[in-house]
């Protein structure tokens, strides 16, 4: 049976059952990915941004013969913003080819369109089992990106110190761990503003383009224990945010931080900003987390100058990261359809 789930008010053990299935899902999937931890779970499955809303469900087997709940080997939850639900859906690998992952995404989409919302995106890990079930349903591909993750046992720190004194005079970096203080937030969201670039991405993890939803996503990734760090390139002579990188570690995973935005204004491209920034956010974050391990990133096919500078620092490809959408309608009606023509007995 597929149940709402509300991972707020949820037992204890039942956030421990599904990070042992989230851990399964990426032992079979991504084995090269460190396994979550209980840091922060339970707020990190319920936070979200002001305005949006995200819905859960689960499947779990069968009580056991004394008593215990029966472990979840299935989640769903669709995230609800703007004008899309975001989907994602995990079943345990023991537990596939049992129709379970047909289930909970009817589920999430019948709420979805009752919600009112048109569309439905998701995103897919390249090499997966996770594409041809998908494409199945309908899913078409409408972006693709690649990941790279870079190792820091591999790191040429005496090059990363020259990449981040390869600034051109008139600029100089600073570093911000917990996010931009007050009196950057303006200048900092003017910057990716500028930057923004409408290049087919469904925005299945949207920036922030305003000073009081930067406010706002800052203030959510520090409830569900995501740490921002920040680097920002000030232009020296107007106080403007030339460029800025972000990197969050997370309480679940903290051994791997994710690379959020990199940006650099028009206006001062070519001063070898970006290559320099990330350069320094390394070596901070090489003291202020002692722990971790790697970083990983997301740069479009078309990206080639961010890849290129990615490479420098020695990230490595690693696999496609794919977003599919649907017509939320379309979806319902064929999941309906496949239903009623199944064959009984």
């Amino acid at each position: 049976m597929v149940r709402e789930w509300d991972p707020r008010t949820a037992p204890t053990a039942e956030i421990e059952s599904f990070l042992d299935a989230i851990n399964a899902v990426f032992a079979a999937d991504l084995p090269d990915d460190p396994l979550w931890e209980n840091g922060m779970l339970r707020e990190y499955l319920s936070e979200v941004m002001p305005g949006e809303r995200r819905i859960s469900w689960i499947i779990q087997e069968e009580p056991s013969e004394d008593g215990r709940p029966g472990r979840i080997i299935g989640h769903t939850h669709v995230l609800l913003l703007g004008d899309i639900g975001v989907l994602e859906v995990l079943v345990h690998p023991s537990a596939r080819r049992h129709g379970l992952g047909r289930k909970l995404i009817a589920t999430a989409a019948r709420r979805t369109y009752q919600e009112g919302f048109r569309f439905m995106g998701v995103e897919v890990v390249g090499d997966t089992p996770a594409v041809g079930f998908y494409e199945a349903l309908g899913f078409a591909q409408e972006y693709v990106e690649t990941r790279g993750v870079l190792r820091l046992s591999t790191v040429d720190w005496n090059a990363l110190a020259e990449m981040s004194r390869g600034i051109d005079p008139g600029y100089r970096l600073e570093f911000f761990p917990g996010g931009p203080p007050e009196e950057l937030i303006e200048a900092y969201a003017m910057a990716k503003a500028e930057a923004r670039v409408d290049d087919g991405d469904l925005e299945l993890r949207p920036s922030s383009y305003d000073p009081q939803r930067l406010r706002d996503s800052l203030g959510c990734l520090h409830r569900r224990g995501m740490k921002p760090y920040i680097v920002l390139a000030i232009e020296e002579k107007t106080g403007v945010v030339a460029g800025l990188t972000e990197v969050v570690v997370p309480a679940q995973h903290p051994t791997r931080a994710d690379q959020y935005d990199t940006i650099v204004g028009q206006d001062h491209q070519g001063h070898g900003i970006d290559r320099a920034m990330k350069a320094r956010m390394l070596f901070e974050l090489r003291t202020a987390e002692p722990k971790l391990a790697e970083v990983q990133t997301w740069n479009a096919e078309s990206n080639e100058p961010m890849r290129a500078v990615n490479a420098d620092l020695g990230f490595q490809a690693d696999r496609q990261w794919l977003e599919y959408g649907v017509d939320v309608a379309e979806l319902v009606h064929r999941l309906d359809a496949a239903n009623h023509t199944k064959p009984t007995g």
